[in-house]
């Protein structure tokens, strides 16, 4: 049982009557209570209620979704009450409760908006109802599982950069008046030399038999695979700005899956830290970016130091022709987690690229020289840095391509380098 407000005032206007006489305080008592018996008693039974859950399509994170609460009312009495659609709070569930009122027989619609903050799956709490009586001084109020999921899939704000890429890929192809050679291309047709042609590329066959000069034009191979391989451990759940590194590696990932969709390439994917914590086998064409999609969103950074030899072993037993592998990790504590070791392992039987979203507060942290804790920072800061440095310089040595950015462009980096790579016949 739930006392209203105005029972409370009715209580207090009882005790102005003291001054009267103690025998009116009791009969305004007494009637007080009766009236808060027949209030709950004329109220609607909350056992009479029949709650089934709708909730929308998966939706991206920082878009709208809703979810439907379809109350049926079996009992006699009209039901006049309160109802609260709890969720967790990075739902960003709104109204927090809606007045609803439903006749016996009816049905009624309580629709709940939800505008998530974080990506994964946002769950549903309990549904409280509380049936006020025809008075409005009491009312029943009860707990009920209604459960619910809202898929929340990444917010893949790096799309921006796809018509860009499309582009530098469509020149890649050859689907304009741009021809790339490079080792390990696919002979594409002969055409006549132009001035700026590499003479390499000349068909002295095809030469002798007219009278120009012919090249020989290439193409990019196709129906390469690209591994994706993800650290989800301790590092990965660093604030870069507003988001966690991990968000930014998920970005990357949709868009090299898109690239590499519309180039004909197969994308494959093992997110790993302890253990397994995704995994997607080789997908090409219109497959690719769905099952990443799906795949991506769950993902939360686990709060363990990443087992890199792990994850490396999960990128050999996937794949064993010779592929890509984009490798998603932190390079400031590099040295220390084993991630060199994983690398040179990949680097022996692959083409490796080692991305890293940078930290945009370390560069303020090293300019800073305010006070002596500033200077104390930004000592530390730009060790951090040159413990960096020396990473990227070994990863280097060992064949990788290293990647570094701000979280804003860090996707489109990763891109270019795959572009670059393609562009050079590297794939």
């Amino acid at each position: 049982m739930v006392l209203t407000g105005r029972l409370v005032a009715l209580a207090a206007l009882g005790v102005l009557l003291a001054a009267w006489s103690t025998a009116a305080v009791l009969i305004f008592a007494a009637a007080l209570i009766v009236s808060v018996g027949i209030d709950l008693a004329l109220a609607g039974r909350i056992a009479d209620l029949r709650i089934v859950r709708d909730v929308s399509a998966p939706v991206r994170l920082t878009e709208r979704g809703e979810t439907v609460l379809v109350i049926a009312n079996t009992g006699r009495r009209v039901l006049l009450a309160l109802a609260r659609d709890a969720w967790v709070p990075s739902a960003g569930a709104s109204p927090r409760s809606q007045d609803v009122v439903v006749r016996p027989g009816e049905r009624r619609h309580v629709v709940t908006a939800l505008v998530p903050t974080r990506r994964g799956e946002r769950r549903a709490g309990r549904v409280t109802i509380r049936s006020h009586g025809p008075l409005g001084l009491a009312a029943r109020q009860r707990q009920l599982d209604v459960p619910g999921t809202l898929q929340v899939l990444p917010a893949f704000a790096s799309r921006r950069f796809l018509p860009e890429k499309l582009s530098r890929l469509r020149q890649i192809d050859g689907a304009v008046l741009v021809r790339q050679r490079g080792q390990g291309s696919e002979f594409d047709s002969l055409r006549a030399y132009v001035i700026g042609d590499d003479v390499r590329a000349i068909d002295w066959r095809a030469t002798a038999r007219s009278r120009d000069l012919v090249v020989r034009t290439w193409r990019p191979e196709r129906d390469r695979q690209i591994v994706l391989a993800i650290d989800t451990g301790r590092s990965s759940a660093a604030r870069l700005g507003d988001e966690p590194r991990l968000d930014a590696a998920l970005d990357a990932c949709l868009l090299l899956g898109a690239l590499a969709a519309r180039a004909g390439d197969r994308v494959a994917l093992i997110a790993a830290d302890i253990s397994v914590r995704a995994r997607l086998g080789l997908a090409s064409g219109r497959d690719v970016l769905p099952r990443l999609v799906g795949a991506l969103a769950p993902l939360e950074p686990a709060l363990v130091e990443t087992d890199p030899q792990l994850l490396a072993a999960e990128v050999l037993r996937q794949v064993s022709k010779r592929s890509l592998v984009v490798l998603f990790s932190a390079l400031d504590t590099a040295a220390d987690t084993g991630l060199l070791p994983a690398a040179r392992v990949l680097a022996a039987r692959h083409e490796v690229i080692v991305a890293s979203a940078t930290d945009p507060a370390l560069a303020r942290l090293a300019a800073a020289r305010a006070d002596a804790g500033d200077v104390y920072l930004a000592a530390a800061a730009e060790l951090t840095s040159a413990k960096r440095a020396v990473v990227v310089e070994q990863l280097g040595a060992l064949g990788a391509h290293v990647v570094q950015a701000p979280t804003e462009v860090f996707a489109s980096h990763v891109a270019d380098t795959y572009l670059d790579l393609k562009a050079a016949g590297r794939l």
